[in-house]
């Protein structure tokens, strides 16, 4: 597999014959993308996840859109297929499975070609030192039960937020990820740019059973073979 860091949550995962887009935003598909099916997944409706341009790579790709109820397709539902929270279906072959997200939509959980990827979208540990004390228990108790549902699951490759926003709580969502299922590469993602949160991170003792198997993004449009 190779994988393309596009920007923020958005990345693109090629095999040799297909391709698998999440949560575009900004950036571009890599050239050896062209030629290649290409599935499209969107986790929700926010902008720094979901951008309508995605259609306009119909003209030049054959492509598959998987997006989240809550994305309006009026007029082009014929080229996509709408998910919810807790469904399992086939789509030409990949096996995908979602997650109910702590904020709007899902998180992606598929089966392709032999591998399987995870893509949070919008499913973290959201805890906010603004919020209240049961906003934030709550917040913790629902992220916990979504991974329970991939508990011990092994992971290929995972796209899980790591948010500078949080503050002093911006790697616990990952930390829980990590230490709840059998991951082998993690992308952190949601960065806004701030790729030096990753170096944070990996020097973070929180990360220290498992700071070999995170990814270290430094640039927008940034490629990695995995294998």
């Amino acid at each position: 597999m190779t994988v393309t860091y596009l920007y923020h949550s958005g990345f693109a995962v090629e095999f040799e014959d297909i391709a698998l887009v999440f949560d575009y935003y900004k950036g571009e598909l890599p050239e050896t993308v062209r030629g290649k099916k290409l599935y499209v997944f969107s986790s929700h409706y926010h902008r720094d996840h979901f951008q309508y341009k995605v259609f306009d790579w119909e003209e030049e790709y054959d492509a598959v859109y998987i997006l989240s109820r809550d994305i309006r397709t009026k007029g082009i539902e014929g080229r996509t297929v709408k998910v919810k929270k807790w469904q399992e279906l086939s789509v030409d072959g990949l096996e995908i499975k979602t997650l109910r997200s702590t904020d709007e939509g899902v998180a992606f959980f598929v089966r392709v070609k032999g591998a399987v990827i995870y893509h949070a979208g919008d499913l973290n540990w959201w805890h906010w030192e603004e919020e209240t004390p049961s906003y934030n228990e709550k917040m913790k108790a629902d992220y916990q039960k979504e991974i329970g549902t991939i508990e011990g699951e092994h992971i290929d490759l995972a796209f899980v937020p790591l948010d500078p926003r949080l503050k002093k709580a911006y790697g616990w969502g990952i930390d829980y990820f990590m230490r709840h299922t059998d991951t082998q590469y993690l992308f952190p993602m949601h960065l806004w740019g701030g790729y030096k949160t990753i170096a944070r991170f990996l020097n973070d003792p929180l990360s220290k059973d498992y700071r070999d198997r995170i990814v270290r993004i430094e640039r927008r449009q940034q490629r990695f073979s995995i294998s």
